[in-house]
Order: structure tokens, then C-alpha cells, then sequence
């Protein structure tokens, strides 16, 4: 029996980035679905339901914002875990972002492909925990319903303080 292969939608309008991490991601075993703006990526996360997406933050269309405003609105794609990588690094665009719910954010200039990688594999394994939880949770209570635990946000800002050392 095949092994499934997790899906990973990457947004981003820079055609170099999408075939760079499309290939690096697909020579690790992912599934990489490429969608070139805001836009289409909204589409593609509903229609392929992706395990995880890297989101740019600059692009025509609709801006990295917007698509994670109506990620998160959106009950078929709000618990999709969006990894944010831009050029934009500013501490309020950072902060926007994770207020947002992305699960993280990268700069491009102060990461690498190995780096990326890494990311990819450490949010795909807890989504995959995350969500065996959420299945026994909902056979046993489906009555609970609330925010993520806040002490998952600390921990979130974590490796973005890491990279700027």
C-alpha cells in the first residue's frame, strides 16, 4: 500500500520561489500544490484541502492578510496551519500574522531551505496530533468549543526570536 504523501499549498506570486520550494519540498516527500496569488490560493486551499500552507504576504490579488482573514473564517480551512513566509519582517506585520493564526512567521532573507523544511515536518507531525486529538475530543465532547490554548502562541513567537539572533 502507498504511503500517503502530506499536501502543502504553496502561495506566493515569485514563480523562481514556487518551482525552488516545490521542488526542495517534493525531493522530501510532500505533495506541493502551487497557486501564484492570493486568490487562487484561497481556491486551492478549498478544493485540495492541504495539510499545511506557506503563505506570502505580498502578492497581487489578495494580500497574505486577506487570504488568512478568510482562511480563518472559513469552517472547511480555519484549522489548516498557515506558515507565513515574506519579505515583510516588520515586529507589527509579524504580530498581525499570528494574531491572524498563522502557526508561524518567517522571513525570507533570514531562513533556508533547510530551515523551511524543518518548519514543514514540525507543524505537519503536531497537526497530525493535534488533529488524532480533535477526533477523540469530538467522539467524547463535542460540547467544547474555544480559542487555541494561549500557551501555544508563546511558544509560537519562540523560533521567529530564535531567527533574529
Amino acid at each position: 500500500m502507498a504511503e500517503v504523501k502530506a499536501k502543502i499549498l504553496f502561495i506566493d506570486d515569485d514563480t523562481f520561489l514556487r518551482k525552488v520550494y516545490q521542488a526542495e519540498l517534493g525531493e522530501h516527500g510532500y505533495e506541493v500544490i502551487l497557486a501564484a496569488d492570493g486568490e487562487e490560493g484561497l481556491e486551492k486551499a478549498q478544493i485540495s484541502d492541504p495539510d499545511l500552507i506557506i503563505l506570502d504576504m505580498i502578492m497581487p490579488k489578495k494580500s497574505g492578510f486577506e487570504v488568512l482573514t478568510e482562511l480563518q473564517k472559513n469552517p472547511a480551512t480555519k484549522d489548516i496551519p498557515v506558515l507565513i513566509l515574506s519579505n515583510l519582517g516588520q515586529k507589527d506585520d509579524v504580530k498581525k500574522g499570528l494574531d491572524l493564526g498563522a502557526v508561524d512567521y518567517l522571513v525570507k532573507d533570514d531562513v533556508t531551505l533547510a530551515t523551511i523544511v524543518d518548519k514543514v515536518s514540525q507543524y505537519l507531525n503536531s497537526k497530525t496530533q493535534s488533529k488524532k486529538a480533535r477526533v477523540a475530543n469530538n467522539h467524547s465532547d463535542t460540547s467544547v468549543i474555544g480559542p487555541p490554548n494561549d500557551q501555544s502562541h508563546s511558544q509560537i513567537n519562540e523560533p521567529i526570536e530564535q531567527i533574529d539572533k
